[in-house]
């Protein structure tokens, strides 16, 4: 799938087919169709919006922190922000 041409639905189709979470800057569109995804009952593995105010620097940390201490399956129906703090 080449992500550049692919829209929300479809990336985040492609993502629960591979058990993947899925990173965004787009938190105007792409979190309402997760949101609509689960309503539907259909698998949705994970979302984190990165806020575009955070730094690159700590917008890594926290996803290295994240892959590293999420048990598989955790995030599974969450949407979630970056920074958590």
């Amino acid at each position: 799938m080449g992500s550049l041409e692919a829209d929300d639905p479809t990336v985040l189709e492609w993502a629960a087919q591979q058990g993947r979470v899925v990173l965004i800057h787009d938190v105007a569109t792409m979190t309402n169709f997760a949101y609509e995804r689960m309503q539907a009952g259909l698998a949705m593995p994970g979302l984190f919006e990165v806020s575009r105010r955070v730094s690159v620097g700590l917008a890594i940390e926290e996803i290295l922190l994240i892959a590293e201490c999420s048990r598989e399956g955790e995030w599974e129906g969450q949407v979630r922000f970056l920074p958590l703090r």
